[in-house]
């Protein structure tokens, strides 16, 4: 187990205002997500911390990672797209996810259930990261601009937590970020609305917590 990580399951990632505090989600799945990074230990991957998160690496390669949302905790694989999923037990972390696959999960049980499943699933990942696939380029789209583009790169978690915006509020944030016409000024929006979006919270509903 590594040091940083454990800090992750003490007080949360760190990312927003609850890190540190009793309504941090990490408090509300820690059974569920103590099960999980062991089932990820007995894997043999390499347990670090990235971007406050506790993620899983395979010859330095990332391979997944534990998140914890409002809804559900769960295991976030970085290539998942590439995976067979043969158990049907994967999802999108939301409608427009081009990479990242989950299990999620709400209880123990769910993954006691699942556990078999869970081992392959972990094992095939660190196949995929061995084989050297590589995850098809998504066609350009003007509708993301380039520099979220760039963060969600640098930043999977970012990624994760757009993606699982509904519908509605990803248009909110893009139609924001795309008006400028400065890439500066869109990088400031952008920089500004990241907690926001951590937090599942919309464009249009940021006034209510400012």
């Amino acid at each position: 187990m590594n040091k940083s990580a454990d800090n992750f399951f003490l007080n949360g990632c760190g990312r927003c205002s609850l890190g540190g505090t009793p309504e941090c989600k990490v408090h509300t799945w820690s059974q569920e997500l103590d099960v999980l990074r062991q089932l990820i230990l007995d894997s043999g991957l390499i347990e670090e911390c990235k971007w406050g998160f506790p993620c899983y690496t395979h010859a330095l390669k990332n391979v997944v990672m534990l998140t914890a949302f409002k809804e559900y905790c769960g295991i976030s694989f970085f290539k998942g797209s590439l995976m067979k999923d043969e158990a049907n037990i994967l999802s999108k972390p939301g409608p427009n996810a081009h990479v990242a696959r989950l299990l999620k999960f709400t209880s123990v049980e769910e993954i006691v259930q699942v556990e078999e499943h869970i081992r392959a699933y972990l094992q095939e990942a660190i196949q995929i990261e061995e084989s050297g696939q590589k995850v098809p380029e998504r066609k350009p789209t003007e509708s993301i601009p380039e520099e979220l583009e760039q963060q969600f790169e640098n930043d999977p978690i970012l990624r994760e937590a757009f993606e699982s915006l509904t519908p509605g509020k990803q248009r909110g944030y893009l139609i924001h970020f795309s008006q400028p016409k400065q890439s500066k000024t869109r990088s400031s929006r952008i920089e500004k609305s990241i907690p926001y979006i951590l937090k599942g919270i919309g464009f249009h509903d940021q006034y209510k917590f400012k």
